[in-house]
């Protein structure tokens, strides 16, 4: 079964998440600071990391920037705050959840198997793949999406995109002109059973359209209904 890192100075909070945890079958690993976590996910290589924000010796967002240059696996957020600021900056910083405290001990379950489930149906990594392939590009005026080395250029500047980002982009590229609702773009991004909310979705459009720059206006809000990505940019 799946390796868990359950990381957070309270005690408390890591035997609620291990009993759970172990529950389902979970092996559990913990840590109660951002050095421990570190250490854990070098040695230990857990599939799924819960990481609280508020560590002592290095906060989670110092440990999550460094955990990406070791590990893609999925990163869920604990923090008592909840501020639109915390979030943007947590899912920049690669997280792929974000859960307020005090949470519902399931939810978290919920959403950690989620993560798992995604992460086992995650591609190929690049690195695996046929450098010498042909590169499949999407072009439209100055934005290009390479899908072969999974890069984005915004007018010939390379622009630095999270795993859900780019997951994000293409997946509105591959539907573009069409009106996707929200559950159909979560289920897509997130997993069909994703168990979170719906902010995440809104919050990952807004720092996708920071990252296209004069494009952001292709990524279209339909109230009440979704987003649809146009290809004529206003």
């Amino acid at each position: 079964m799946a390796r868990i890192l359950i990381v957070d100075d309270e005690l408390g909070i890591r035997e609620i998440v291990r009993k759970y945890s172990e529950y389902e079958g979970f092996t559990v690993l913990e840590a109660e600071n951002g050095e421990e976590a570190l250490k854990s996910c070098r040695e230990e290589k857990p599939d799924v990391v819960v990481l609280d924000v508020m560590l002592p010796k290095k906060d989670g967002f110092q440990v999550l920037k460094e955990l990406r240059t070791l590990t893609d696996c999925p990163v869920i957020m604990l923090s008592a705050r909840g501020e639109e600021y915390d979030r943007l900056r947590g899912f920049e910083l690669g997280a792929d959840d974000y859960v307020v405290k005090p949470f519902s001990p399931r939810e978290l379950m919920m959403r950690i198997k989620v993560a798992v489930n995604r992460s086992e149906r995650s591609p190929e990594p690049m690195e695996n793949r046929d450098e010498t392939a042909h590169h499949d590009c999407y072009r439209m005026q100055g934005l290009v999406v390479d899908y072969t080395s999974r890069k984005i250029f915004v007018d010939g500047q390379l622009k630095d995109l999270t795993h859900k980002e780019y997951e994000l982009l293409v997946y509105l590229i591959a539907n573009k002109n069409i009106a996707l609702t929200r559950n159909q773009i979560l289920s897509a991004i997130w997993g069909f059973d994703y168990y979170g909310d719906d902010r995440t979705l809104d919050t990952h459009i807004k720092m996708l359209r920071g990252c296209l720059g004069p494009y952001r206006d292709m990524i279209k809000t339909l109230r009440g209904v979704g987003y649809r990505f146009d290809e004529k940019k206003d």
